[in-house]
């Protein structure tokens, strides 16, 4: 082969490929890679090459993905993962010999991409309550707990009446509240709706609404047992404000003195960090007839939003809060889902709780107390049940 023939041949040959983000350099890559808004293009503009997988990582580009949807985030100080026997990876700064980042980096990386698509995926929203926590006052035990209120309807099938009461208060202008546990620690929360009780059996029908709400959003400071919530058998102890770290107020929104699911849009989609709600219900309007109290009666509660992934959990540590990523979300610290309330048997239990009690305040003994032992299985117990959600895909609620 001739000299002529050789530089023919090198002159075709392709030259190497530059990397884009050594041709742009990285101040102006940062700000290219800083436009992608979705988990799903940072993932992919990671597979694209090691090198940009490594600057993706190493510029925690899905940590800001978050942050930027939700600034909540900001109040974690530590991230960790945790397996199933329960153990914490150790935040090293060991390079991972793959893309030549930190395995501090990598587990960062793989926490809010995981979490970033739980926050920026479309959802059906949904009422996201799982439990009652407790309420402020109550003014009949249990007949008007604040269980009562996550039936969707004021009238049960044996039409008795179906809400929540506060006690009588001279001064209408003391407030309650009313504390709901969320289905995960990490809720995507949109919207409250919120209906007040009018009174059918009352001369003249009156509607014992507030004059307004507003909503607080937190964790609390020590895990919540089941047997602490609210329950046929027990109204709660876990209301003071002691018991938890608020790191969300709303606004206050006004509320119409009308029998009707009221919406409260919040200015935008807040993360509640710990699965805790306290909705607070100001000013009273109101007054009792029979004894010139002031009453607030709720009917229906709904906390509107989408619920995270159980496999992301929050855990106090210290002075600060731990965002934690559960390889085994069975180890993770949130009750369980206990039967839907459209479920007879749930129906079942709440009359059951009532006639045992009622009949143990009579002094029923005897023969008839033995009856309604046989009967209802003994005084009922708060039962956790495994969730039956947990198939759905993730974008409906996992």
């Amino acid at each position: 082969m001739d000299m002529e023939d050789s530089s023919s041949c090198s002159s075709s040959s392709p030259a190497p490929a530059a990397d884009l983000v050594d041709y742009l350099g990285p101040d102006t890559s940062v700000t290219v890679f800083t436009m992608l808004h979705h988990p799903a293009d940072l993932a992919r503009a990671s597979a694209v090459s090691r090198s940009w997988r490594q600057f993706v990582i190493d510029n925690q580009f899905s940590k800001l993905q978050c942050l930027r949807a939700c600034p909540e985030l900001s109040t974690f100080t530590q991230v960790d993962i945790t397996t199933t026997s329960g153990s914490r990876t150790p935040a090293r700064r060991d390079q991972d010999t793959t893309t030549g980042s930190s395995a501090e980096d990598e587990k960062l990386h793989r926490v809010y991409t995981h979490l970033g698509h739980g926050l920026l995926s479309p959802y059906k929203p949904r009422d996201c309550i799982i439990h009652c926590i407790g309420a402020s006052s109550t003014d009949n035990f249990p007949d008007e707990t604040i269980e009562n209120t996550l039936e969707p309807v004021d009238h049960l099938e044996s039409n008795r009446p179906s809400y929540w009461s506060s006690g009588g208060q001279r001064d209408p202008a003391v407030p309650e509240c009313l504390i709901y546990r969320l289905q995960a620690d990490l809720c995507l929360i949109q919207e409250i709706k919120l209906q007040p009780f009018k009174a059918f059996f009352q001369h003249g029908d009156p509607i014992y609404s507030p004059k307004s709400i507003r909503i607080q959003m937190g964790y609390p400071r020590s895990p919540l047992r089941p047997e602490a919530l609210v329950c046929d058998e027990n109204e709660g102890q876990l209301i003071d404000d002691r018991n938890y770290v608020w790191t969300y107020t709303s606004p206050e929104f006004p509320m119409l003195q009308e029998n009707v699911l009221q919406s409260f849009k919040l200015p935008r989609p807040v993360l509640c960090i710990g699965g805790v709600v306290k909705v607070e219900l100001l000013g009273r309007v109101q007054k009792q007839a029979i004894d010139g109290l002031y009453y607030i009666c709720i009917s229906h509660v709904q906390i509107v939003g989408k619920a995270l992934s159980r496999d992301l959990g929050v855990v106090p540590r210290g002075n600060g809060l731990v965002l934690n990523y559960y390889l085994d979300p069975r180890t993770c610290g949130v009750p369980r889902r206990e039967p839907s309330r459209d479920d007879g048997r749930s129906r079942w239990q709440g009359l059951a709780s009532r006639i045992w009690h009622s009949g143990t305040a009579r002094g029923i003994g005897g023969l008839n107390q033995t009856l309604l032992s046989r009967l209802f299985g003994g005084p009922l117990r708060l039962v956790v049940v495994a969730d039956e959600s947990e198939g759905e895909e993730e974008e409906d609620l996992p």
